[in-house]
Order: C-alpha cells, then structure tokens, then sequence
C-alpha cells in the first residue's frame, strides 16, 4: 500500500537568485551539491534525470520559472509510487536568498523508513548547497560516486572507520581537521562542517566531500572542483572498499 507525503524544508542562502537558479534548475549546477550526474532541459515539459551508480531516475519539468520556481516529478510506478520536488526562490537584501523545498509524492509499504531517510537528509543536503554557494560559486562540480557494503559491520563500528579513514578523532564534530590520500590523488586536508550520526561533510580547498552511511552501506558524493578529477571516482571506490574490507 502505498503512502503519502510531504517534507518542506526553507533556508537562507548567501548568494543571488540568480545564481541560486543555476544551482538548482541546471545539470551542472544540481552536479555541484546534490547527488549524481543530473540533466535538465530548461523548460517546462522537458526531461530531467539523475544517475547514480549505474541506476538512472528519470522525470518532467513541471515548472520552470527562472529566478522564481522550478520543479520535477517522476512517473508514477505500477504500484502508485512517485516523487515530486518543488524549488521556490524569493531574493532578499545584501545578496541572499531564500529557498523553499517542497518533495513529495507517494512512498511504498516500507514508507516510514524511507520517510524519515528523506528527512534527515534534506537539511544535510541544504548545507551542502549553502558550503557550494559560499566557497565556490559560479563554478561547476565534477560529481564523484562511491559506494560500499559494510558487510554487517555494527554503524559505530563503520562510523570509527570513516574517522579512522580520515584522520578524524571520536567523536566527529564540525571543525575538526580531516586528511586522506586515496592512492594515485593528491592529499585531501580540509575542515568538517557538518556531522550527524548518519552523515560527514568535508570541504577541502578543491571540493566538497560527503559521507553517507547507513545500515549496510557507506556511499560517497563528492563534488569536485580543481583540476585533478580524472580517475577519482575510481581511487574514492578503492580507497573505500579497503576502509571497510
């Protein structure tokens, strides 16, 4: 039986409309924060995806008002379910935004787990965007996927793994000092800026790093920005089966 829902979520970010826009009605903008390879075509009625470890999720522009309102939905699946995302974009003075999130959509029968992943991450994923558009606007991400079983590993034991991994004490905290080298990359030293219990975000001088782990699996979205990106998703992949092997 299929579920509905609704997660809204509203921040202030310190950039202009405009380039809040870009971040969030754009392929490349969406690359540079969210999750995955993302394709939009600019207008309302137009294809949008997302692609992420091989699984491609595909939707419909339904709105498309630059500056002002963007927003996707999936087709429906046999059994009902469907996802819908809302962006609404108010300026303010001194250069700032306010963006609104609105997602929805009908989730299936195991919908209060899922239900309360979406949202957790949404304020993580808002974060996200306000470190891109503080550090590194109007500039574009190379997005970089991992992702590892933790083969029944208890989530402390993963967690102190990911410390381990990067040089990071326990517990985590925003403004620790991180380090890692994944073979074949230059080092990776930055700054924690957010740490729940199922999340870790990094950002380094050429990027954004983040952690996602849950029950029996730690996956990777980094958003790079320098100009060492060729063969990084595939040191980020080794880097993190050896982490937890």
């Amino acid at each position: 039986m299929t579920h509905p829902f609704e997660i809204e979520q509203e921040t202030t970010l310190p950039a202009s409309p405009e380039e809040v826009w870009e971040a969030i009605a754009t392929g490349p903008g969406i690359d540079s924060w969210f999750m995955g390879r993302n394709e939009v075509e600019s207008r309302e009625g137009g294809a949008a995806a997302m692609e992420t470890g091989g699984h491609r999720q595909e939707a419909t522009v339904t709105a498309y008002e630059p500056g002002k309102r963007f927003a996707t939905r999936t087709a429906t699946a046999e059994d009902g379910r469907f996802m819908a995302f809302e962006y609404l974009i108010e300026g303010r003075a001194v250069g700032s935004t306010v963006l609104r999130v609105v997602h929805s959509g009908l989730l299936g029968d195991d919908w209060q787990d899922e239900y309360d992943a979406l949202r957790r991450g949404w304020p993580f994923h808002l974060h996200t965007l306000r470190e891109y558009l503080a550090h590194f606007p109007g500039r574009r991400g190379a997005p970089v996927f991992a992702m590892a079983l933790s083969g029944g590993q208890p989530p402390q034991q993963v967690r102190a793994a990911l410390a381990r991994g990067l040089s990071l004490p326990s517990p985590v905290v925003a403004g620790d000092v991180a380090h890692a080298q994944p073979a074949g990359l230059p080092p990776v030293d930055g700054e924690v800026t957010w740490s729940d219990e199922e999340h870790i975000e990094v950002r380094a001088a050429d990027g954004l790093y983040t952690f996602h782990h849950s029950p029996g699996v730690v996956l990777m979205f980094h958003h790079l920005f320098g100009p060492h990106t060729g063969g990084a998703e595939a040191a980020w992949q080794q880097w993190l089966t050896g982490l937890l092997a």
